[in-house]
């Protein structure tokens, strides 16, 4: 008996001590609790987001009351053509509630309500970034949100590296067509019907017409461009020489963190799309090392040529 009792004295001291020994969660402060409220694409609530890009437009409208027709959307390196409009309102994103932030050097992060050759239209200057660590719907907010205030045709710039060998540093490519399988959809979760339909065609994304006026200009100013087809990865790494050899393979002329997802949203809402990208360097494999102060430093240098192409298809471009 006394051993029985000994047996199970002991038996409760080990379960005591497990316990006892078992991590237990710290409790989070207000601003722990809130920082793990993030919107993934698996707990996209429709109804939540809604709430989100309408409270960005009252914000913004609360501001100011201008109707942009046209979003320009100013990747890395390529924020200098903002110095040089005339400025209606600049709001910076950290003003609006729920709008995303950017962390990366070369985006500034503000809207810039202006008229450029008699056109009004709103400047991203800078955008987020998948791998920053927001989720594809926040990626993709601030468009949303610039087409909701009224902008029909978005202009989406950006750096990229190039995986054709036929292109270099300096150089400009216009889209015609992407490959976005490597990174999450921004339609993925409950459908907006207000922003548009749930299955949509992708066979024209890219805008043949403001294509047409880009090489136009290019023509005209003894710039170097080039029709392609970007592929959107997530990074913040590069890419290794595998992998561009893979991409080249299915058809890519060049590689890049952003836009492709961008333009898929504004397909979705019926915007017309048109990108400008600035070759900032060879890809992996073609090229010794990469790295972000070298895309950097290629943007500033192409920005004249870039100031020239975009003022060029602002002027001749047609509100829609």
């Amino acid at each position: 008996m006394k051993r029985m009792i000994a047996l199970v004295l002991a038996l409760l001291f080990l379960l005591a001590l497990t316990a006892c020994s078992k991590p237990q969660p710290a409790s989070a402060t207000p601003d722990q609790t809130e920082a793990t409220e993030v919107v993934t694409e698996e707990t996209f609530d429709a109804q939540t987001y809604k709430q989100k890009l309408q409270s960005c437009v009252s914000q913004i409208k609360a501001k100011t009351d201008f109707v942009p027709d046209i979003a320009l959307v100013l990747g890395s390196g390529l924020g200098d053509y903002a110095d040089n409009v005339k400025v209606v309102k600049e709001i910076p994103y950290s003003e609006i509630k729920g709008f995303p932030v950017s962390t990366v050097p070369g985006h500034d992060g503000s809207l810039i309500f202006c008229e450029i050759k008699g056109k009004k239209v709103v400047i991203m200057n800078g955008r987020v970034h998948y791998y920053e660590g927001y989720s594809m719907p926040d990626v993709v907010l601030p468009l949303r949100v610039l087409h909701l205030l009224g902008a029909k045709t978005v202009i989406l710039t950006n750096a990229v590296g190039a995986i054709n060998a036929d292109y270099e540093v300096g150089d400009f490519v216009t889209n015609v067509d992407h490959i976005s399988s490597f990174v999450p959809s921004p339609l993925i979760g409950d459908n907006i019907d207000e922003l548009g339909e749930r299955f949509v065609d992708m066979s024209k994304v890219y805008d043949e017409d403001m294509i047409s006026i880009v090489e136009s200009i290019a023509k005209k100013e003894n710039i170097t461009t080039h029709r392609g087809v970007m592929i959107q990865v997530t990074g913040p790494q590069y890419e290794t020489p595998t992998e561009i050899k893979n991409f080249r393979n299915m058809g890519a002329d060049t590689v890049g963190m952003s836009t492709v997802v961008e333009a898929i949203a504004a397909k979705h809402m019926g915007m017309r799309v048109c990108t400008v990208s600035c070759i900032t360097n060879m890809a992996a494999g073609m090229q010794e090392k990469l790295s972000h102060d070298e895309v950097k430093k290629a943007s500033d240098n192409s920005s004249a040529n870039f100031t020239k192409l975009i003022d060029g298809l602002l002027t001749e471009m047609k509100a829609e």
